[in-house]
């Protein structure tokens, strides 16, 4: 039997099959299971397979088990055969273990989007834009003309494949029409993504996914979500507040065309709303006269696709140092935090999210999705809001001197210092280039040097990246962002630091 270990070197022995699927390796692992990529005999075809652990018959809130979510999951997205829905194959029982076979997907949330563009590494174009968002569309037009909607339409919950496709992912608390389970009160979800009626315990209907895929649109254009805040100012706003287009916002200007498709999305009032995601859909090709691209572009694809990954199972261990741009008082905060509310497991979760993550906010959005209890999710968040306050100016290592924290007058950084306090003297302070501006020959030092972790999408980001931060140190650190391996991010910082030109 196979295993893998946990970020205390524990082992967790892996089964070598669940059901008739034989495992290969663990995917990742959530507050009440691990996923695993497996094989599927009969059909000679790679599957990921969630698990739920026994636990699994607690309650998760509003009257309900998470068995009881799992099994919805299952329900909800197998009657669906979209090629924008992660399909599902499979549910059953091995020993205390519940679990679903579904398509494996080979690619990335669009999380890792929105992260990269507020770290000013990655920009979009209307046509990516409008392919994203129209793909989303169409998967949530076939989901609820089979009576299902999701309820928790998130950019976490959106796969950007290898080919640019987009794939809805994780039905789990899902409306099917005439099921049992929908029966519950209706205010579950993602607060930042959620409708005026979820928050007001009203009825719903499929528009509570619209109104989230126009929050996703709004993301995509603004570059933040229309609210922001704990859940409870979350629910304020959303029930009571008028949305500030992206238009009216600073530098935002060339986006009002889209003024009129975010008013209608983000109404307050549902029956203000689009019908149903096919007049979203239209409305969105109308703003630029053309229907969106059936993929988005390859150069996207290319930015948003990290260097092949060594499996979690044959990596040895995750309990190696941490990462190094936040600092050990962070970490050990963001565990504490999360091991409320999954236990044990929290250590692990928070290096892995930490080693893709690059500032706090985006780390703590990122374990907010391992609370599968809505209302254990909204208590996460409402004290990561707290926690980031106080915490996200934070560049000192634990260890270093003060002299070695980001500099109040520094350029805006996409993450707290990756510079333990010896190579910032070696790199920076003793030889005077910390804050020189960025000279050509490193501009053009830099896009070798990223373009054999990037590809040609390299050019765009050492641009922007200079537009962006035109100082020596912070080009490096913004650079150092859009390198997913820590290895070869280690690599570049230590190659541009120790670049003389």
């Amino acid at each position: 039997m196979a295993g893998f270990l946990l970020g205390d070197g524990m082992s967790i022995p892996m089964p070598e099959r669940l059901g008739k699927y034989r495992l290969t390796e663990v995917l990742g692992e959530g507050a009440m299971g691990i996923v695993y990529k497996g094989f599927d005999p009969d059909i000679q075809r790679e599957v990921a397979i969630k698990t739920l652990r026994g636990a699994g018959d607690e309650p998760a809130g509003h009257g309900v088990s998470h068995a009881d979510r799992f099994r919805n999951e299952a329900q909800a997205a197998g009657r669906l055969q979209h090629p924008g829905i992660v399909a599902v194959y499979d549910y059953g029982r091995h020993g205390d273990l519940a679990f679903i076979a579904m398509e494996y997907v080979r690619g990335h949330t669009l999380s890792r989007y929105l992260q990269q563009a507020a770290a000013g590494v990655l920009s979009i174009g209307d046509d990516d834009l409008l392919s994203i968002v129209g793909q989303l569309l169409e998967a949530l037009h076939h989901a609820h003309e089979q009576g299902v909607w999701h309820r928790d339409v998130k950019p976490s919950n959106l796969i950007m494949t290898r080919s640019g496709k987009i794939k809805v992912s994780d039905f789990g608390i899902a409306r099917i029409e005439s099921a049992g389970l929908t029966q519950v009160v209706s205010l579950i979800g993602t607060p930042m993504y959620m409708a005026p009626e979820q928050f007001q315990g009203r009825p719903i209907d499929r528009r509570v996914d619209l109104y989230a895929a126009g929050v996703v649109l709004y993301q995509l254009l603004a570059g933040e979500p229309p609210f922001s805040g704990a859940p409870d100012v979350l629910m304020y706003k959303a029930v009571h507040e008028p949305v500030v287009l992206p238009s009216r916002k600073p530098g935002k200007q060339h986006l009002a065309a889209y003024d009129p498709v975010l008013a209608r999305a983000l109404a307050k009032d549902p029956t203000q709303r689009f019908a149903d995601a096919m007049q979203f859909r239209d409305a969105l090709a109308a703003v630029v006269g053309r229907m969106h691209n059936a993929a988005v572009s390859d150069a996207t694809v290319t930015a948003l696709m990290p260097l092949a990954r060594t499996p979690l199972s044959e990596r040895g261990t995750t309990s190696g140092p941490p990462p190094t741009h936040f600092n050990d008082a962070q970490l050990a905060q963001a565990e504490a935090s999360l091991a409320r509310h999954v236990g044990p497991l929290a250590r692990v979760l928070v290096r892995r999210a930490a080693r893709e993550c690059y500032d706090l906010p985006a780390l703590y959005a990122r374990l907010a999705d391992q609370v599968t209890d809505p209302g254990a999710r909204s208590a996460f968040v409402q004290q990561a809001a707290v926690l980031t306050g106080s915490l996200a100016g934070s560049g000192v290592r634990s260890g270093a001197p003060a002299s070695s924290a980001r500099p109040p007058t520094a350029a805006p950084m996409a993450a707290p210092t990756a510079f333990p306090s010896t190579q910032r003297v070696a790199h920076g302070q003793a030889t005077g280039t910390a804050d020189v501006p960025v000279s050509p020959a490193l501009l053009e030092a830099a896009q070798r040097a990223l373009a054999q972790q990037l590809g040609p999408i390299a050019r765009v980001v050492v641009k922007k990246a200079a537009e962006a931060a035109p100082q020596r140190q912070a080009f490096i650190q913004r650079l150092a962002a859009s390198v997913d391996d820590p290895v070869a991010r280690a690599r570049l910082i230590e190659a541009l630091s120790r670049f003389d030109g």
